[in-house]
């Protein structure tokens, strides 16, 4: 039985160990670009835009359609004739009917364009909507990467505060019990036990916070990722290492993949314009078709002449020209508005080339303003790291107060947390650096 108990237990540990993934932020990124919806829909418009490149090529190809139909005439139409061509009284009419009980037709008919502006102009668009969904599928996944990276850095953080308040509840236990120790041997005062205690049980509920803060920003990052939430991870240290950037004077903006889309929107505009135009355009069609039919005063399918339905054949093979000549000006006010639409567009792509530019300059100063109160947080903690240490020795040598001490213990954790979120800030403005840059990708990389 305790075979069986030690076995089930191990088994157990084995399966929570192969839920527990182990990720850097790379492995976050990727998993994020192959699992979530909006990047998995980008490839899918990349795909479909063949679909509608084969749409449009089809206009280009032959059309071949075959037809048929079987009429019954339940009262034929009738027309009145000169009698006398069929033997009757001058000058008298006679009512004759038109046509066959009966009549089955079938058929094959071809049409193929030899000449046609829009569907020209069409194909090339279509060319460039694929490029349009190509460079749209990139903006998604940068924006996938940048809000997985920020998630990443929050739960790295979150956890480090968590760290420090599980590191302040230990130490605050330990000065609680010397207290109460020497409370119980008449060296110290029952305030100064209950002010500890107090402090104790602050610290533990900011822990249990903590702890739940670490809880949803996990969350938030395995929805981010597209992860089952269920499933157990463990960040790793090698992300959060501050590694200065090279900066350059002037952004690069060919490499942002903002402007990469608005490109690719002003050529599709610019093809609306030309396909608009192509109305001015005259078009050329080949026409041809190829029929049988059958006419009689019965069912004629499978009858023969000895049943009265005879059965002939017809084709014919023409040229359709079509020339624009006047429709209202209907023709010149699309394209007026076409060109509206593209003045409309560029003045958008100048507007936002202007927003890219003045976005690199504000992350470039906002990562190193951020630098700046790193270091200063990292210092900051560091001796307060130390204040902590020679207040304590003072207070077990009776040199200090208890308030000493626990104003020494706040400043401690209050510069460990401003660290923290020090940390956070830059990380964030990192991201923002390198997108500003155009080099988001490169955490995929």
């Amino acid at each position: 039985m305790k075979k069986s108990i030690v076995f089930i237990a191990l088994l157990a540990a084995s399966f929570m160990h192969a839920q527990d993934h182990t990720l850097t932020l790379k492995d976050a990124v990727n998993h994020a670009l192959q699992n979530k919806a909006e990047a998995r829909k980008a490839r899918l418009d990349i795909e479909n835009s063949n679909y509608q490149i084969k749409e449009v090529r089809s206009q280009a190809l032959p059309t071949l359609a075959a037809n048929g139909n079987l009429t019954y005439n339940a009262i034929l139409q009738e027309s009145a004739l000169p009698a006398e061509f069929f033997g009757g009284e001058p000058g008298s009419m006679i009512l004759v009917p038109f046509g066959q009980k009966w009549i089955s037709v079938g058929g094959v008919s071809l049409t193929q364009n030899i000449f046609d502006m829009s569907v020209f102009t069409g194909l090339k668009a279509a060319r460039s909507t694929r490029e349009f969904y190509k460079a749209n599928a990139e903006l998604t996944d940068e924006q996938v990467i940048e809000r997985v990276a920020t998630a990443y850095y929050e739960v790295f953080v979150a956890r480090q505060r968590l760290a420090v308040s599980d590191s302040t509840y230990i130490n605050a236990s330990k000065v609680r019990d010397i207290i109460k120790g020497q409370f119980e041997n008449g060296l110290a005062r029952k305030i100064d036990l209950d002010r500890t205690t107090v402090k104790l049980y602050n610290i533990d509920t900011q822990r249990q916070r903590n702890r739940n803060d670490v809880q949803l920003r996990e969350n938030a990052l395995k929805f981010l990722m597209g992860m089952p939430l269920e499933t157990q991870i463990t960040l790793t240290d090698e992300a959060i290492d501050i590694t200065p950037m090279p900066m350059e004077a002037e952004p690069d903006l060919t490499r942002r993949t903002e402007m990469k889309v608005l490109e690719r929107q002003e050529e599709l505009l610019k093809y609306q314009k030309k396909s608009m135009q192509a109305g001015f355009y005259p078009s050329l069609s080949l026409n041809a078709n190829y029929s049988y039919q059958g006419l009689g005063q019965s069912f004629p399918w499978f009858a023969t002449p000895a049943d009265g339905v005879f059965w002939t054949d017809y084709s014919s093979i023409g040229l359709n020209l079509r020339v624009p000549i006047f429709n209202g000006f209907g023709t010149k006010a699309k394209v007026q508005q076409a060109d509206i639409q593209l003045r409309k567009h560029q003045e958008d792509m100048r507007n936002s080339e202007l927003a890219l530019r003045k976005e690199y300059y504000d992350a470039r100063a906002n990562i190193e303003n951020n630098l700046v109160t790193l270091n200063t947080q990292r210092e900051n903690a560091t001796l307060a790291q130390s204040v902590l240490s020679d207040t304590k020795n003072n207070y077990y040598n009776g040199l200090a107060t208890l308030t000493d001490l626990l104003d020494a213990e706040n400043a401690l954790t209050e510069a460990q947390n401003n660290y923290n979120t020090a940390l956070l800030e830059y990380k964030k403005a990192e991201i923002q650096l390198m997108k500003a840059k155009g080099e988001l990708k490169t955490l995929a990389q």
